[in-house]
């Protein structure tokens, strides 16, 4: 490979919370390996080269998440990626966008369809740290450390068959909250539930941002848009990262099981 290529999606609509700095993170961790990495903006109204390394998807409000469906769905070329098995991250309204539906403005509307996710509103807006176990699902096999980040959303989002969860929450509110959940029938399962992974997408409520917080995802990502293994990426010893994982993993407040 001559030169990675982050294609970070929609800064201009889908940039509200900071997500782009994963972007960053793919790219100062490439850089670190004496890879030579650029990120590509996508902004609205750009087409999308479905041919890119990686790719990122952020956070944004109703109006934004709307935008970016509607020129998503249109152009293509962020599915066409995902059908070559591409890395795509997607964040929070990234996460919604990329589901089959989420409500917004009142309003259901169609999403992208990478992901078999469909999202309502929360009672309340969910605003805590929030870490989980990983799954291990398809994609993210390799992740064993555990996933922290911050949340801050009022969707809430249930997984269909083919999705699977990105971790199993250990504190937090994560995909949806009790009401959203009461009536199905794997209740506990969707309760449980953080973030999404299908095929080759993986996506979350994790802000922070998320590669910041969870240097192994990053370096899984990176390691699938290398067409490697994650064990094959050369180890980055970054003292402060630990310490903010650290740091953060013990400032979640007591798991679930003690509330």
């Amino acid at each position: 490979m001559n030169k990675l290529r982050i294609g970070l999606i929609l800064p201009d609509v889908l940039g509200t919370y900071g997500d782009d700095g994963n972007a960053l993170v793919l790219r100062q961790r490439a850089r670190m390996r004496g890879m030579d990495a650029e990120i590509i903006q996508l902004k609205l109204g750009d087409a999308v080269p479905d041919d890119l390394d990686v790719y990122t998807v952020g956070g944004g409000e109703d109006t934004a998440q709307v935008l970016a469906a509607e020129h998503l769905i249109n152009d293509g070329g962020l599915t066409r990626a995902a059908a070559a098995g591409r890395p795509i991250l997607a964040i929070c309204a990234g996460l919604q966008v990329l589901g089959e539906s989420f409500r917004a403005s009142g309003r259901v509307i169609d999403g992208v369809g990478l992901l078999d996710a469909t999202t309502a509103t929360m009672a309340e807006r969910a605003i805590s740290e929030v870490s989980s176990e990983p799954t291990g699902a398809g994609f993210t096999a390799e992740l064993t450390e555990p996933l922290t980040g911050f949340e801050n959303h009022m969707g809430a989002t249930i997984l269909g068959p083919a999705a699977q969860p990105l971790g199993r929450l250990i504190r937090g509110t994560g995909n949806a909250d009790t009401a959203a959940t009461a009536d199905l029938h794997d209740a506990a399962k969707q309760r449980a539930a953080e973030g999404a992974v299908q095929g080759s997408v993986v996506a979350t409520y994790m802000h922070g941002p998320v590669l910041a917080r969870n240097p192994q995802l990053a370096d899984l990502l990176l390691a699938k848009a290398q067409g490697k293994k994650l064990a094959d990426m050369e180890p980055l010893e970054i003292p402060a990262i630990e310490k903010l994982r650290v740091e953060r993993l013990n400032a979640s407040g007591p798991p679930r099981s003690q509330r």
